[in-house]
């Protein structure tokens, strides 16, 4: 059985309950952060190239923009609750903007703690007064423990950030057209090598990993307008329904169609 159920809280974040039994995510990344605890079996995905298995009791915490897969650690599957969150809400949460040290943390008391407090807020999604509260309360904590500042000259420093940033912008600008390295490497005034390798030590992930991160946010954005799939896929620069599919399922875990289901029926509802 592969399964996951998607619900709306407060402040535009997410709540996802899966239980996937042979599953295999591609490696993508979000914008958002995506913070989770595994609830059963063992969840193994590589994260800025190393391989991690999450167990019940663990949390799993992604910054924006940080590449991962997932699949399972053994035949019997696994299970997880996750929270994409804005990162401005996160960092409307602490004094100051905070990143996760590291994708993998052993803590079982805040694991269970984020299960319980997921389950209650799935259970009364319409009080945002009061979800609003215990999340802040609780990404004050998570971040408090398992958090850290930007350190100072982090990032792409070695051929600028800026130089980077702008690739970064042309494939925001440009997502739903056919880009090549070539035009990235324009946009940056690199060579085509040197722009992927440049790209990848930076971020994690080359660049067509990050284009499908941001033309699978962008089809989510447009699914919850009510945009019909097929223009979905040529808006967001897919060839054609069936590739939005793939590459969908790939890194939400669910196809398009049934997110959209998700998005029109009850929030929490299988």
């Amino acid at each position: 059985m592969n399964q996951a159920i998607f619900g709306a809280l407060t402040n535009g974040v997410t709540l996802m309950r899966a239980d996937f039994s042979d599953h295999a995510f591609e490696r993508h990344s979000h914008d958002c952060f995506a913070l989770g605890a595994t609830t059963y079996g063992i969840q193994r995905f590589r994260c800025k190239g190393r391989q991690y298995d999450s167990r019940p009791g663990d949390l799993v915490l992604f910054n924006p923009d940080d590449d991962h897969d997932g699949c399972r650690g053994t035949a019997d599957g696994f299970r997880y609750t996750m929270w994409y969150v804005p990162a401005a809400f996160v960092a409307s949460c602490v004094d100051g903007k905070r990143y996760f040290a590291k994708p993998h943390a052993a803590d079982r008391q805040l694991a269970e703690a984020f299960g319980a407090l997921s389950a209650s807020l799935a259970q009364t999604p319409a009080e945002s007064l009061r979800a609003e509260t215990l999340m802040r309360a609780f990404l004050g904590t998570m971040l408090a423990r398992h958090g850290e500042r930007p350190q100072a000259g982090a990032g792409p420093a070695a051929i600028g950030a800026a130089t980077l940033a702008r690739v970064k912008d042309h494939i925001r600008t440009y997502y739903a057209h056919d880009i090549t390295v070539s035009d990235l490497a324009l946009a940056a005034g690199l060579s085509r090598a040197h722009l992927t390798r440049a790209f990848t030590a930076a971020y994690h992930m080359p660049p067509h990993v990050y284009l499908n991160a941001v033309r699978v946010a962008q089809a989510q954005a447009l699914i919850r307008r009510g945009t019909p799939l097929a223009a979905v896929a040529l808006e967001c620069g897919f060839a054609d329904q069936s590739h939005l599919t793939r590459r969908f399922k790939g890194s939400v875990g669910v196809t398009p169609s049934a997110w959209q289901r998700m998005q029109r029926g009850a929030p929490f509802t299988s």
